[in-house]
Formats: C-alpha cells, sequence, structure tokens
C-alpha cells in the first residue's frame, strides 16, 4: 500500500524505518526538500510519518525478489536503513542488494550503552537463554516482541511466564497462539515511563525480565534503571553481528549523505 504514485521523473531516497529515528529522519529530510520513500511492514507504523511533499511510506513486507523493481520505479539512488537494531533480515538483504546494485548504504545505529550492574545480564543468543537454567522456576516478564513468543511455549511447565507486547490483534494473535492467557498480556505501546515499568514489574512480581538490546530509543535504559532499582535480574539478548558497511548515529550526518548521493550517477 502506498500513500500516492510516484513521480517517475524524480530520484528518491530509500528509507528503510519503522522506528522512531527513521521518523526524525523523514521529518529531517522533509525540511531538506529531499524526496524520499520510507518503507515499513505493519499499517500501525504508518502513523509514525507525517503527510508531506517529498515523502511516500510503502506499507508491507519487501521482499528481496521485489527490490529491483522498486528501486526502479522509485529511482532510488541511496539507502537509509534505520530499521530495527534486531531486523537483521532486512538490513543484510539490502547491504547485498547496495553491494551488487551497486547503491550507496549507510546505516542509521542507534546509540546503547549496557549498565555493568550486577543485575544486567548480556546473552549473546536466544539459544544461550532457551538451554541454559536462567527461567527455570521464576515468574518472568517477556519484553521480547511477539514474534519471539512461540519459542517460549515449552517454558509455560517451567516457569510462570508474563509478556508485554504492542496494542495489535496481530500482536495479541500471536501471544494467544503461543499459551499466554488474558492474565499474562499486558499490551502497551511504548515509550514507557520508568514510574510505569516498575509498576507493572511489582505488579506481577516479576523475578526475571527478558528483553532485547533495543537501545535507548527502545527503552534499554529505562529496563537497567529498574532492574538496579528493584534488584530484579534483566536478562538481555544482544544485538545479532552484522557488518555494515557504514554506519553513523548522527542525523545530520545522513542528510548530507542523501545530499550527496541524490543527484549522483548511482542506480
Amino acid at each position: 500500500m502506498n500513500d500516492k504514485l510516484p513521480n517517475a521523473n524524480i530520484p528518491h531516497i530509500w528509507l528503510i524505518g519503522g522506528t522512531s529515528e527513521s521518523r526524525t529522519i523523514a521529518q529531517a529530510l522533509v525540511a531538506q526538500q529531499i524526496p524520499c520513500v520510507v518503507t515499513v511492514t505493519t499499517p500501525p507504523a504508518r502513523q509514525l510519518y507525517p503527510v508531506a511533499e517529498g515523502l511516500t511510506v510503502q506499507v508491507g513486507a519487501l521482499t528481496p525478489e521485489l527490490f529491483p523493481d522498486f528501486v526502479a520505479q522509485y529511482r532510488v539512488k541511496a539507502i537509509v536503513d534505520a530499521s530495527h537494531p534486531h531486523a537483521v533480515e532486512i538490513s543484510r538483504h539490502a547491504i547485498q542488494f547496495a553491494e551488487a546494485w551497486p547503491l550507496p548504504y549507510l546505516r542509521y545505529e542507534r546509540s546503547h550503552v549496557i549498565s555493568n550492574s550486577h543485575h544486567v545480564i548480556t546473552l549473546p543468543d536466544w539459544e544461550t537463554l532457551l538451554q541454559g537454567d536462567y527461567l527455570n522456576g521464576q515468574r518472568v516478564l517477556l519484553i521480547v516482541g511477539y514474534r519471539r513468543l512461540a519459542q517460549f511455549t515449552p517454558w509455560h511447565d517451567r516457569a510462570t511466564l508474563f509478556t508485554r507486547i504492542l496494542p495489535s490483534p496481530t500482536a495479541l494473535n500471536a501471544a494467544l497462539a503461543a499459551g499466554f492467557d488474558s492474565r499474562q498480556i499486558i499490551a502497551l505501546r511504548p515509550p514507557i515511563s520508568l514510574e510505569l515499568e516498575a509498576a507493572l514489574w511489582q505488579q506481577w512480581q516479576i523475578s526475571r525480565v527478558v528483553a532485547k538490546t533495543s537501545g535507548t530509543a527502545g527503552g534499554t535504559d529505562i529496563k537497567q534503571q529498574v532492574a538496579a532499582q528493584l534488584r530484579i535480574p534483566l536478562l538481555l539478548i544482544d544485538r545479532p553481528p552484522l557488518a555494515y558497511p557504514q554506519q553513523t548515529q548522527d542525523v545530520p550526518t545522513i542528510v548530507e549523505f542523501c545530499h550527496l548521493h541524490l543527484n549522483s550517477s548511482y542506480g
């Protein structure tokens, strides 16, 4: 689903979106009158972006097979990847495509700081968590996204599980299918304040929390503060390793990158 038909005569920047940072980047490009097409996977993500001249939002899964037609349709001159840190599949495909086409590629990487508190435990991957003894007999809050909940279905007999998900039918149906009932689910859209985060952990008498290293924008900092305050272990699943060709945490650098390549001979 597109906002409108693209102007075939105007080159665009492809912004891989769906995050709060991608909204900030899109706003910066609109302010600089840089034509941009944002791709997001779900209709609610469309609401992140303003309705503005020069900004198009395409909703739906964009598979690698569709990349060539998409890039030709929008005359894409460069790719800015501001997808979620754990959405490595789309980043990997975009990098491979950018190298083959070729197109300039720039990754926006969230800043994140992992506390050295002994209440914060960083694990390299999901297998380490699920094959270990971290959750046995615990009251566990899962803040991991609905796509991961099915992996925890076998744990309903070994721990008391709760989950916080986005308030969407897709997320709710996934949680129910994974064995969670209404008493074990809370649907909230971030950002979550420190006070609300702490109250939720206390309300459910949580003894372990599992989350992804999602950076400051994803609330990792607040979760670490609450873990230290309540002395509850926070298990953070680390970002999957991926070698980005180039990356930045600076929005002005992205704007400069887009200006540089918008009228280049690439694409």
